[in-house]
């Protein structure tokens, strides 16, 4: 076997960036009509759960198991989409005014993370991360002074998930991501012109759920 060998060129990959937002409501479990979220600056994933548990017999560990893992994260943004409202606990009272404290209506996200390494840059490749059952915590929002210095005010949302089952695997998921550097490339054209619309087809943007995204991607 060949010895192992470090930061080859080609090799040396990271992350950095985000764009594309894409939110999406549920309408009977079928994420359509999905509106892009401009002024997205991040979205932090933060997965929970998943504890050990340890169990003892004759005065040794016997047996160690894993809770169930959740998902959920921070969203950050300058704004966010009229539709967002409702999941925000908004409603319409009258066009131009909201009421709040309302209930808050689960959605949808898919947004794109730069893949760079040490050749291409940060054109090497990008990663899609879809986001199914979210709901959004309600948040504060400071308004300041404008002086010498000014600042844009800046929304945050924290939100959990609720899983969505699927017929590939053991348990349900909220959270897909999709690596265009291992992805066939005529399969994920296709894919983002369903997740994002296609003016061709007048095809309206829409976040297919987990089974469709495994059968959408599989090469064959």
């Amino acid at each position: 076997m060949a010895r192992l060998t470090w930061n080859e060129t080609g090799t040396k990959l990271y992350h950095t960036g985000i764009s594309q937002g894409v939110l999406y409501i549920p309408t009977q479990g079928v994420y359509s009509k999905g509106v892009a979220w401009n002024g997205l600056t991040s979205v932090t994933e933060s997965p929970s759960g998943a504890d050990e548990q340890k169990f003892y017999a004759d005065n040794i560990q016997y047996a160690s198991l894993r809770g169930a893992e959740d998902f959920g994260g921070t969203i950050e943004c300058y704004t966010y989409p009229d539709e967002f409202a409702a999941c925000n606990g908004e409603v319409e009272i009258v066009p131009g005014v909201r009421g709040n404290q309302q209930t808050r209506k689960p959605f949808g996200l898919s947004y794109v993370n730069n893949i760079g390494n040490d050749e291409d840059g940060i054109s090497h490749g990008y990663e899609i991360h879809l986001v199914y059952g979210a709901t959004a915590s309600p948040s504060e929002r400071q308004h300041q002074t404008i002086n010498d210095s000014p600042e844009l005010d800046s929304l945050s949302f924290e939100f959990a998930c609720n899983p969505v089952k699927t017929t590939f695997s053991d348990k349900p998921m909220a959270h897909i991501v999709i690596d265009s550097t291992k992805v066939n490339e005529t399969k994920l054209k296709a894919f983002e012109d369903i997740l994002y619309g296609a003016a061709s087809t007048e095809t309206a943007a829409r976040l297919p759920l987990p089974d469709e995204v495994k059968t959408l991607l599989t090469e064959g």
